[in-house]
């Protein structure tokens, strides 16, 4: 016989549990569990709710970003109002992790961009390039993106990455993208396209100061792997 959320006591209630005590304290089950209402006649919420983080535990939560609707309709139990509830909150917290923050972020580290730009694409299927633009005082003035699709010399222009930081009025600039497989090790692409906006930074003086390429909660600095200068 299946446990539904009304056999619970009060306190372990999701909903109750998350005004009591904050979102921070559910677990992903729970969490899901409030966000799918309820479950079928067959199924309890917390077990659907199980049997989607089991399918996707292979890479966890990180899999829903992607899935299409057509996909959780197919998990039995996943009506179209669940689907729509379920992707309509992803997309509000990625939306809430991408936006800018109201005071200005100043980059001391790799590390600092890092935790800027990973939320914004770890999750993206394609790579993204994007260049970090900053002012005299390496605060943070915007985060644009050049190009998506495959890396290469043909796709980022140093022409639209140097427009982009001129309009701007950047001092300086960090190059950022992402690798879609998980591993941010360089490839020769990456090197070359460095070394080539490195070559045109020097003419319109505007530094590269590190070329961050960011995987699955990992990252790679060229600067710290000593391939600028």
């Amino acid at each position: 016989m299946s446990t539904s959320i009304k056999d619970l006591p009060n306190e372990e209630r999701p909903r109750e549990k998350l005004l009591t005590l904050g979102a921070k304290a559910l677990s992903n089950v729970e969490l899901l569990a409030i966000l799918l209402h309820s479950g079928t006649r067959k199924k309890s919420v917390f077990e659907l709710s199980q049997e989607i983080l089991a399918k996707y535990k292979e890479d966890g939560l990180a899999s829903l970003v992607n899935s299409s609707p057509k996909e959780l309709i197919s998990i039995k139990g996943l009506g179209l109002a669940k689907v729509t509830t379920l992707l309509a909150a992803i997309e509000l917290g990625l939306r809430l992790a991408k936006k800018p923050s109201a005071q200005k972020l100043a980059i001391k580290r790799p590390l600092d961009v890092v935790n800027y730009v990973m939320p914004r694409l770890r999750y993206e299927k394609k790579e993204h390039f994007a260049i970090l633009l900053l002012d005299t005082k390496n605060q943070i003035i915007a985060f644009p993106d050049i190009s998506i699709g495959s890396l290469n010399a043909s796709i980022v222009h140093p022409r639209e990455v140097f427009r982009c930081a001129i309009n701007h009025f950047a001092s300086s600039m960090i190059l950022v993208h992402n690798h879609p497989s998980g591993d941010p090790s360089p490839s020769m692409e990456d090197i070359h396209i460095t070394k080539k906006l490195i070559a045109g930074s020097k003419i319109l003086d505007i530094e590269i100061l590190d070329h961050i390429i960011v995987g699955d909660n990992k990252f790679t600095s060229l600067k710290q792997q000593g391939m600028i200068e």
